[in-house]
């Protein structure tokens, strides 16, 4: 797989996402949102950077059965329950980000949703892989 992260000069540098990403390979993995779930189905963490690291966690675990690496991701939608709350733990979103799936940044948003499917739920990941 080739994979270039577009981040042109005339836009705003990019922290923790890039601009675009260009992808050539042979198999497309669509990864399934995934909340803050353990294995019995029931929504763990109090807080949002708890429940992000778990469902990052969940969203690479997908991945990486389908054979792919975090560095394969093209795309990752990020749906919050509370933007303010995102955007006041944005760091430490971050770092978990880094130390669960390295530097190499897929195309990525955030949206702000009232609620998810588990009430309980913060924060859902969902995205797209190109492997090789």
């Amino acid at each position: 797989m080739r994979t270039e992260r577009i981040n042109p000069p005339e836009l705003s540098p990019p922290t923790g996402f890039s601009h675009a990403v260009a992808v050539t390979g042979t198999r497309v993995v669509f990864l399934a949102g995934q909340t803050a779930l353990d294995t019995d189905g029931k929504v763990v963490g109090e807080t949002l950077p708890d429940q992000f690291g778990r469902a990052l966690t969940n969203l690479l675990t997908a991945l990486r059965a389908a054979g792919g690496v975090p560095a394969d991701l093209a795309r990752v939608t990020v749906y919050a329950t509370d933007i303010a709350d995102y955007r006041a733990h944005a760091r430490e979103l971050g770092g978990i980000w880094r130390e669960l799936a390295g530097r190499d940044y897929p195309a990525m948003a955030v949206i702000g949703v009232a609620r998810l499917w588990d009430e309980q739920a913060l924060v859902e990941l969902d995205g797209f892989a190109v492997l090789a």
